[in-house]
Order: C-alpha cells, then sequence, then structure tokens
C-alpha cells in the first residue's frame, strides 16, 4: 500500500484508518488507480467538499488472516450505504456481522471467521460503554479505530462464531449496546472535563461482564488495551476546546491535526492555537473532496467563540 502525501486534487475519501498503525486519510484517486493513506498527525490539510455521495470501494480476503481495502474501480455513486450495488456485491467481508447466524457465506470469509477472536469492552469520553469483537490480526488496530477512551479485553475464542455468540450474550443480560453513534462519540470529547468518571464507570462495567461471562462458565481474561499515543492529547482534560462549528460535508475547510482518536480529532486553525477544536474526519467518507491550500472561514470561527 503506498504510503504518500498526495498531490493536491480531487479524490473520493475513504475515510480515516489504523490499518497502518496511525490514523490516516484513505483516498482513491480518479479515474483509477490504487488507494492512497497518507498521514494526518501533525499535518494540515485543506480541503473543499464536493455534494453527493460516491462509492468508497470494497473489501476483499488477501490471504486467509488478512483483509484489503480496495476502491471501487468506477468511482460510482452510492446505491446501498457506503457502495455501488457492483461493490456491495463483490464485498466478500459484508456477510461478516452476521456470520454465526448464516452458514452460507463465502469460503475465503469462512476461514478468515476460524481463527481467534477478542471479545472486548470499551468506554467512551460520556461513560457510554459498547462491547464488541477483533479478529486476532485485528485486536489492536480494530480498538484503535473505534474511538474509545478506555478498552479492556474481556475473553478470547476460538473463532468469530463463538464470540459473536458470546458478544450477543452480553447485550441480553446487560443491555449493553454494540454500537455507539459517531456524533455520540464526538460531542462527549468535546466536553471531556473529567477522567475519573468514564474510568470507574468502565471498571463498573467491565466488573458486570465478567460476571456475566462467569455465568456461562467463559474465563474472563481483562486484559487492559493500550490506546495509541496519536491520542493523548484528547485524553488530557484541560485546555479550551469546543466542537468545530462548520459542517465537514460541505464548503472550505483547512487546519491541522494534533491529537486523534478513532476517527475524531483535536485541531487547531491556522495563526490560533488557543482554541482546539474537535470534529470527525469520519464524516468526509464518500465525499469527494479536493486537497489544496484551503482555509476554513475565519469570520464564523471567530463569532462563535462569544
Amino acid at each position: 500500500m503506498p504510503v504518500t502525501r498526495p498531490t493536491d486534487g480531487e479524490y473520493v475519501c475513504h475515510g480515516i484508518t489504523w490499518a497502518t498503525g496511525d490514523p490516516r486519510l484513505l483516498l482513491a484517486p480518479p479515474p483509477d488507480g490504487p488507494l492512497v493513506y497518507t498521514e494526518i498527525m501533525n499535518q494540515r490539510l485543506g480541503f473543499a467538499v464536493d455534494t453527493g455521495r460516491w462509492c468508497t470501494g470494497r473489501y476483499q480476503f488477501a490471504d486467509t488472516v488478512r483483509v484489503e481495502a480496495l476502491a471501487c474501480p468506477n468511482r460510482a455513486p452510492t446505491e446501498q450505504s457506503d457502495q455501488c450495488g457492483r461493490c456491495f456485491r463483490q464485498d466478500e467481508f459484508r456477510f461478516a456481522h452476521r456470520f454465526h447466524q448464516d452458514g452460507n457465506v463465502p469460503e475465503a470469509l469462512r476461514q478468515y471467521m476460524d481463527q481467534p477472536h477478542w471479545l472486548y469492552l470499551a468506554t467512551f469520553a460520556d461513560g457510554a460503554p459498547k462491547v464488541g469483537t477483533a479478529a486476532e490480526p485485528r485486536k489492536q488496530s480494530r480498538l484503535d479505530e473505534q474511538g474509545a477512551l478506555i478498552a479492556t479485553y474481556l475473553a478470547k475464542s476460538p473463532d468469530g462464531r463463538a464470540v459473536r455468540h458470546l458478544e450477543d450474550a452480553i447485550t441480553r443480560s446487560l443491555q449493553m449496546p454494540q454500537t455507539v453513534r459517531a456524533s455520540t462519540k464526538l460531542k462527549a470529547l468535546a466536553n471531556l472535563t473529567d477522567l475519573s468518571t468514564p474510568s470507574a464507570t468502565h471498571d463498573h462495567h467491565v466488573a458486570r461482564a465478567a460476571d456475566a461471562l462467569a455465568a456461562v462458565d467463559i474465563p474472563a481474561i481483562l486484559e487492559t488495551w493500550t490506546p495509541p499515543a496519536e491520542g493523548d492529547r484528547m485524553r488530557v482534560a484541560d485546555g479550551v476546546r469546543m466542537l468545530y462549528p462548520h459542517d465537514l460535508r460541505d464548503g472550505e475547510h483547512g487546519f491541522t491535526v494534533v491529537s486523534c482518536i478513532g476517527t475524531q480529532v483535536l485541531a487547531v486553525l491556522d495563526g490560533d492555537d488557543e482554541v482546539n477544536y474537535v470534529l470527525d474526519l469520519g464524516a468526509l467518507k464518500g465525499r469527494r473532496i479536493t486537497l489544496g491550500p484551503f482555509a476554513s472561514p475565519a469570520a464564523a470561527l471567530q463569532n462563535s467563540l462569544f
């Protein structure tokens, strides 16, 4: 996979990925060519966003344990969720979330699911928990991309089917969700003032989950997830921070990324390092963006401080 600073110009944005071990913007250059993984940490991003939604390609299995992203060959408009019809039909990974309920899945997915999987519990900046799963090769990156403040691996399962049954069992017994909205994660990070509260809440939920696992004779491992250093500045509840007051899905924007948790970033504007703005680069997924010397509207940003 090429890891370069892309040249100015138009791209279909696939959002943020942690597949390389750090947060990168994943871009598809039209009309064709491989995806570009570009660094965002301590980089100035300037871009303009076009209207419409565009296909973000599909996933295929490079081998029995590794999944790779592919750009849409036609750079087509979306038809189903984030994909065009062709990419949706060819996506080898789209059956993963119902694998444990339906045995009619591609052989490549079956082999991927036959490897060990992890059950985890993640807690976000407002104390909201979720339970989730990760395949062994994705043990770290899966949690890195979630946008959690704290997380704990609860148990290791022999395969993807067993771990998803455990996930469903925790959801049923503890009424614990398996998803948290991106807007909820973003608002919580913008309002983070007390690290002790989400930490105590996380410990409480982990204890409940361990008891629930013990009730079905599953030993809890309780291994602490190590968060990436790129998010350290966002996890410190100090300084002036606020939500970025513009819609990233439209107009022109420019800022420097100084910290990142999941798809949410902390950014500073040109010539203004007194206020940190929290925004979700995941909002760019499926948008056509033009990279260049663009800037955020200064007047509106200044007015937002009063």
